[in-house]
């Protein structure tokens, strides 16, 4: 697999490592402080033994467990299996000054990642390290990979099945057309080019919705920040789809208060999960309803509230809407527009801020879709 460069010409995976975490854990502080120097450059915590390496690792993130074989309450090899039975993606690495056979075989059998003998050599102690590492990154770049084709293919799929209905209507009534067939005096012949001019308008928001998509959903890494206002955004969104409410004779309507902050924000991700949250209000709200963006800050939190007179989400199909491909079908037709994708990507974006996507819904009287983001 080649390896990918970065704008300066320095191997990207280099660049990946900078910052990764080693937990060493040895009941020896002299041995820890050693690691630690030997290790420099990483973010090194330390345990000394494997009842408090477990305690760490329930509550952060660590790329590679450096453990010695030898130490009391919960000793190295029980510590890897404790870690690999888990999280089977993690890394462990074995130190050990036994040549013993049956160490090294239990150890091989929990699945340790690789060994380092005592005593220690620091120079083979980094290599060793860097080469897991070099490792794990390639192996999560080909997870992230093989994700990225499998999402490529199930969106690919979908579409192709979204697009056949309506291409097929319009086809079906230009052969007609070309045959003769229908007296343009007709009602029935009306009704037909009314429903024609409908599929049209939907072929074209679908391709907008798919250029969309692929610009966002497709996008790898993780939220391009800048300094923005949420309102400002907020009011931007709701401008555009306007006009698709009122197109559906839904009246939508806004009101924010005016002390928004500035907040570091990924623009194009917070207003995908914006629009989706709106354009499924719209799409079920009965024409005659009414839609209400709000706007409110408070001491920690940003919110974004959006409540219409909809239809509702019976409450065993609540937790579903967050599922992709996912559609809400209340009339049973199996033809519910759209890909089935806003609100799962909606989520993630607003999670990937800190923030949180809540809705509450009652049917036949409506929903209430909530965005928070925290001002940090």
């Amino acid at each position: 697999m080649p390896v990918k460069l970065n704008l300066e010409g320095q191997p990207q995976l280099q660049q990946e490592m900078e910052g990764r975490t080693i937990l060493i854990v040895d009941d020896e502080s002299v041995i820890r402080d050693l690691c630690s120097r030997a290790l420099k450059g990483y973010r090194i915590l330390q345990a000394e033994d494997g009842e408090q390496a477990l305690n760490i690792l329930d509550h952060e993130r660590v790329d590679v467990v450096l453990a010695d074989v030898m130490m009391p309450q919960v000793n190295g090899l029980d510590l890897l299996k404790t870690v690999k039975d888990k999280t089977p993606n993690q890394i462990v690495v074995i130190m050990t000054g036994y040549a013993d056979k049956e160490i090294i075989l239990r150890a091989l059998k929990s699945d340790a990642d690789d060994f380092i003998t005592k005593p220690m050599n620091l120079l083979q102690l980094k290599t060793t390290i860097d080469k897991v590492l070099e490792k794990k990154a390639l192996k999560e770049e080909l997870l992230h990979l093989k994700r990225l084709d499998k999402l490529k293919s199930e969106f690919l799929g979908l579409v192709s099945h979204k697009l056949k209905t309506p291409i097929t209507a319009i086809s079906l009534f230009i052969q007609n057309l070309s045959r003769g067939f229908g007296d343009p005096s007709d009602p029935t012949y009306q009704q037909t080019l009314a429903l024609i001019l409908d599929e049209s308008k939907y072929l074209g928001y679908l391709i907008k919705d798919l250029l969309f998509y692929s610009e966002v959903i497709l996008r790898e890494g993780p939220p391009e920040l800048s300094p923005c206002n949420l309102r400002d955004i907020a009011q931007s969104v709701a401008g555009d789809l306007n006009y698709s409410a009122l197109n559906k004779g839904v009246v939508l309507t806004s009101t924010f208060e005016s002390n928004f902050p500035e907040m570091s924000l990924d623009r194009k991700r917070i207003s995908f999960a914006l629009r989706a949250v709106l354009e499924n209000a719209i799409k079920f709200t009965h024409k005659g309803g009414t839609i209400h963006l709000m706007g409110e800050v408070t001491e920690k939190v940003v919110r974004l509230i959006v409540k219409d007179t909809g239809q509702g989400i019976p409450a065993d199909e609540l937790p579903k809407v967050f599922e992709k491909f996912y559609q809400v079908d209340p009339d049973r037709t199996g033809q519910i527009r759209g890909f089935g994708l806003g609100l799962f990507y909606a989520r993630q974006f607003i999670g990937s801020h800190g923030g949180r996507l809540l809705l509450e819904s009652t049917p036949e009287k409506g929903t209430i879709a909530t965005i928070e983001l925290p001002f940090a």
